[in-house]
Order: structure tokens, then C-alpha cells, then sequence
């Protein structure tokens, strides 16, 4: 494992969770999200689980904090939920929730960690849903309300802000794939999500500047794609998945356009008008988070567009069955530099694994999750001797928790949770972090 050291004065190393996978959605006076509906709905997540309880965080943050503070992180990135601070998501504050963050985020100050916050990381309030979602143009205000409401509240205390975590994920996987809540699969409503979710993004980060609100940061994940073959088809898929996955958000955060062959496959379905919302949502932001796990390997495959498949790759895997390549965390932290960010300060605001963990005699042995932290911390050292403005790294997860459509079946933390107590263990990924952190 690398040493404190080895780093740059100032780098900042935390970790990040998410409110909905951690917190306990059913305490606190907190409104249905479409995650509760998408988990109810029979086949969608592993055993029907949801985040009723996940991790009781609502109850044992404190605690949680404490280990944030032990292992020597010096940042700690979270999200709220915007269910908890709107119940309907529009109109009637739950003061219960805003109470919560306040504790939360004085919590994180009394400690000296310094609190980075999403102000959404994928719990859509229920009602929302029932009005369209992120396929409603009007979501864009409605975020930019919410954001100004939550940030009314904790901004004077927040060291930076990010607004919507992993739009890929919010749309494509989400309305195409349909792998997440809402559980869509239609063309149009992901043309329409993908376009909403970047003005969303804008609007909000106008609204917050003028509020007064500043280290405003948009938050990508990348995976890289490999063609499976060097046949012209393969490298073209590869290029068309390069293009919907990696490059089409982030073009329109720093370019204020989108990549010529989304926009000729997908220009039909996307709402009218959509070219004069380019400026806003290229609205400044002040830093980029780059989310990295994984590369895929992409083969051509007959069918409609995007007419591509994932096929296995040959390195060894995580437990979500990812490839462990920490070559691409390189490759996104360079090509976001010198593409598209060009010297704003970046961020590795997520980058982790899921591993099958258990806890032996009290302890857990996660050497694999130990060396996978190792290689993509020496990608990050590389990318800075080069010269990219890496500022901060952020491991995903500080715990086990509800992972989405896996339920509580997939462990990424670095403090094994069991789910039936709710104890908590930190794992040898977590001994080696606090480890290379003191040193």
C-alpha cells in the first residue's frame, strides 16, 4: 500500500457511501422513492431487498463518523436524500430530515473531517416518478428547488458540492437497461433522461452560484472499452459504447455539445429544443469527480442500435464480476484533463470492489480488496507525476451496504456490516488504509 506521503501536500483521502444504501430510508419521516417501488416489484432486486433499514446510519452515524475519523481520512463524501428533505419531492420540508444532514454534517466538522456532499445520488421521491421522472423536462426546476433548500440549510458548513451522481447511470442503465429504478427500457425515455439529467445538473449549479454556494463539482463514471477484436465492427462498437457510456456527459458538461454519433442515433428521441439547453447545462463547474471500477469488453452484435455486447475478459475479477484494470483509471484521469477539464482540479470520487467477505475470529481478510486499493492508488500517483490536478481520492464504500438491484448480497466496504446485527467490522483494507494514512 502506498504511504500518505507518497502524495502531494494537501491530497485529500476519504470515503464515500450513499444516503438511500446506508441510512434506513424508513426512519426519519423520509417520503417513497422509486427505489422502494422498484424493489417491490417481484424479480427486480436480489431476495425483494430494499433500503427500509440498510445500515441504520440514520441511528449510528456518530459511530460511523468516528470510523472515518480513526482510519485518518481527511474528507468523507455522502449524499442526501432528496425523499428525506422533500417527502414528495416538491413543496412540504421535512425539518426532521434537514435536522439530520445539520447533525450529520457538525458531526463530520467536530471531527475534523471536511464534508463533500451529492445532493442526489439515485432516490427519485415516488411522487416525481408518478409525474415522469427524469423523462419530465420540469425536473430540472424541481432539483434546482431541493438543491437550494438543502443547501439553504448546510451550505455555510460544506467544503464541496456535487450535484447528481453517475448521470449514466441515472439514465441509460436506468431507462435503457433498465438494471436500476425506474426499471425502464425505452428508446425515448433515455434519450429524454440523458438530456434532463444534465440540465438538471446545470440548472441546480446555476441556482447554487447564485445563492452564494461554491466548489460545485458534476460527478462522471467511466468504464473503459476495449474492443474485443481488432475487426473494424468490434473497434466501432467499442467506439459507439465509448461515446453513449463515457464521453456523451461529459461533452455536454465542458463542451456544451454531444458526440456526433449519439446524437444521429438517438437526435430523434431527445425533447425539442434540446440544442438551446447546451449553454446552461455547460454552466461552470469547479471541479470533476471521475467514478471508475472496471474495463468491458465490447464485441459487435446484429440488432438494434446501440447493436453491441459486453463479452468476459480475461483478467481477474471482482465479486460484481468486474476486471481488475487500473490501467483505465489512468487512461480517464489523462483524457479528462487534456479532453475536456483542462486543468480543473479532479477528484476520484468513487473507486472500490466488491469482494465475498466474511469475518473469521472477529477479523476480515480482504488481501484481494488491499491490492486492487494499492494498483489504483499508484494509477492516481502516476496521473499526478504527470502533471493531471488530481486533488482527492475517494474509496468506495466506507461500509457494506444495500448495493441497488444486488440487494445486500454484493460487499464493497472497507467495514464488513452484519446485516442480521448491524455490527460492524473494519476489514485489512481498512487496517491498511489507516496504515498508509498515518504514515
Amino acid at each position: 500500500m502506498f504511504k500518505r506521503s507518497d502524495f502531494p501536500d494537501g491530497f485529500q483521502f476519504g470515503a464515500s457511501t450513499a444516503a438511500y444504501q446506508i441510512e434506513g430510508h424508513s426512519f426519519g419521516g423520509a417520503g417513497p422513492t422509486h427505489w422502494d417501488d422498484f424493489a417491490a416489484t417481484p424479480g427486480n432486486v436480489v431476495r425483494a431487498e430494499n433500503g427500509a433499514i440498510a445500515c441504520d446510519h440514520y441511528h449510528r452515524w456518530e459511530a460511523d463518523l468516528d470510523l472515518i475519523r480513526d482510519a485518518g481520512f481527511d474528507a468523507y463524501r455522502f449524499s442526501a436524500s432528496w425523499a428525506r428533505v422533500l417527502p414528495e419531492g416538491r413543496g412540504t420540508v421535512n425539518e426532521e430530515g434537514l435536522d439530520f444532514y445539520e447533525r450529520l454534517v457538525d458531526g463530520m466538522l467536530e471531527r475534523g473531517i471536511k464534508p463533500m456532499i451529492t445532493l442526489y445520488h439515485w432516490e427519485l421521491p415516488s411522487a416525481l416518478a408518478d409525474l415522469g421522472g427524469w423523462r419530465n423536462r420540469d425536473i430540472a426546476g424541481w432539483f434546482a428547488d431541493y438543491a437550494e433548500i438543502l443547501m439553504g440549510r448546510l451550505g455555510d458548513r460544506i467544503w464541496k458540492t456535487a450535484t447528481i451522481n453517475e448521470l449514466w447511470c441515472v439514465s441509460f442503465l436506468s431507462h435503457f437497461l433498465g438494471q436500476h429504478a425506474p426499471g425502464v427500457r425505452d428508446i425515448r425515455a433515455t434519450a429524454r433522461a440523458m438530456h434532463h439529467v444534465l440540465l438538471a445538473h446545470g440548472t441546480a449549479t446555476q441556482a447554487l452560484r447564485a445563492a452564494g454556494v461554491g466548489e460545485i463539482g458534476a460527478v462522471c463514471n467511466f468504464t473503459y472499452a476495449e474492443p474485443a477484436s481488432d475487426r473494424p465492427e468490434d473497434v466501432d462498437a467499442a467506439a459507439t459504447f465509448d461515446d453513449y457510456y463515457n464521453n456523451f456527459f461529459i461533452s455536454g458538461l465542458f463542451r456544451k455539445e454531444y458526440p456526433a454519433r449519439i446524437v444521429e442515433a438517438l437526435g430523434r428521441y431527445f425533447p425539442d429544443g434540446w440544442q438551446d439547453d447546451m449553454e446552461l447545462i455547460g454552466a461552470p463547474v469547479d471541479w470533476l469527480g471521475v467514478n471508475y471500477y472496471t474495463r468491458e469488453i465490447i464485441a459487435a452484435e446484429p440488432g438494434p442500435w446501440p447493436a453491441l455486447k459486453s463479452v468476459e475478459g480475461p483478467l481477474p475479477k471482482t465479486q460484481m464480476g468486474w476486471e481488475i484494470y487500473p490501467e483505465g483509471l489512468l487512461h480517464f484521469l489523462r483524457r479528462c484533463d487534456a479532453e475536456f477539464s483542462h486543468g480543473l482540479p479532479l477528484n476520484v470520487t468513487e473507486n472500490g470492489m466488491a469482494n465475498a467477505d466474511v469475518v473469521v475470529a472477529g477479523a476480515v481478510d480482504d488481501r484481494a480488496r488491499v491490492d486492487y486499493l494499492a494498483r489504483h492508488f499508484d494509477a492516481a500517483r502516476q496521473a499526478i507525476a504527470e502533471g493531471v490536478p488530481l486533488e482527492g481520492y475517494f474509496v468506495w464504500s466506507l461500509l457494506d451496504n444495500y448495493e441497488w438491484s444486488f440487494g445486500y448480497e454484493k460487499r464493497f466496504g472497507l467495514v464488513h456490516v452484519d446485516f442480521e446485527t448491524l455490527e460492524r467490522t473494519p476489514k485489512a483494507s481498512y487496517h491498511a488504509l489507516k496504515a498508509a494514512l498515518a504514515s
